[in-house]
């Protein structure tokens, strides 16, 4: 993935800086290490760029070359695979560049850092939660900016992978017969991640755990819900059989039934 390019387009030549950098492996002039830099990362030497963007932002600290180093140093180690070790960097180019332009990227680019190192459901969640919050950034504060689109799609798949372990627990509950620790979990996917590929079963454990412990009602305003929501869901059809078994929804008549239950339940969502 090329975003570097979108950052800071190909190496230019800059003009050198004033002053000799008195320590360091590496020597040049401000322009010199950023375009050194520029050319290992084209050359897909990201430990080389990494060194020449680190050197240029210690040699030159208050360059404004210095920041466009940061955060490409970040994004060599994003490439190198270091992904805590880019974060530190994004971290520190945050707090030090609150209005820069591209602090967009910078959230986009550390929640890409841990997209990278999402887990199954089966495992904590934490890498998924901290790139959730990072994309959220980058819609919520820069929805215009170049990176919002991308950042919106991977936010919707991070909460989908949230639902997901919610689901795992929750059935896992519901498999054991305690009801009331599954039905919360169910009903946090449908709260918490309602645009989740998630929420139809979620509704239609909710059915049957409400069943099981005889709570009616809401074992009828769970399935009239998603019913209305996804009429076509094979979900619906399953908690409307249920239901109709028991003689708690009218046989023949599915969709009016959910279309008029839930209009006044629609608080769920």
């Amino acid at each position: 993935m090329k975003t570097w390019l979108a950052v800071c387009g190909v190496a230019v030549v800059v003009a050198g800086c004033a002053g000799t950098p008195t320590e360091g492996e590496l020597t040049g002039t401000v322009g010199s290490l950023y375009n050194d830099g520029m050319d290992a990362l084209g050359e897909k030497r990201y430990e080389k760029a990494v060194h020449y963007f680190s050197e240029l932002e210690r040699q030159y600290p208050y360059s404004g070359w210095a920041t466009k180093a940061q955060i490409m140093e970040g994004y060599a180690q994003f490439q190198q695979g270091n992904h805590e070790e880019s974060n530190v960097t994004l971290e520190r180019f945050i707090r030090m560049h609150p209005g820069h332009p591209q602090l967009p990227y910078a959230y986009y680019l550390k929640g890409l850092n841990h997209y990278n190192r999402l887990t199954d459901v089966m495992r904590d969640q934490e890498q998924t939660r901290k790139a959730r919050d990072a994309f959220a950034e980058v819609v919520n504060r820069f929805p215009e900016s170049t990176y919002a689109a991308d950042a919106k799609l991977k936010l919707t798949l991070c909460d989908d992978h949230l639902a997901g372990r919610e689901m795992v627990v929750g059935r896992f509950y519901l498999k054991q017969q305690q009801y009331l620790p599954a039905i919360n979990r169910f009903r946090a996917v449908v709260k918490e991640y309602q645009k989740s590929a998630q929420t139809p079963e979620a509704l239609y454990r909710l059915t049957e755990a409400y069943m099981a412990l005889g709570v009616n009602d809401e074992a009828q305003r769970a399935a009239s819900i998603l019913g209305y929501n996804y009429p076509a869901s094979e979900w619906y059809e399953k908690a409307y059989n249920l239901l109709t078994e028991q003689n708690l929804a009218p046989k023949g008549q599915k969709d009016s039934w959910a279309k008029k239950l839930a209009r006044g339940f629609a608080d769920m969502f």
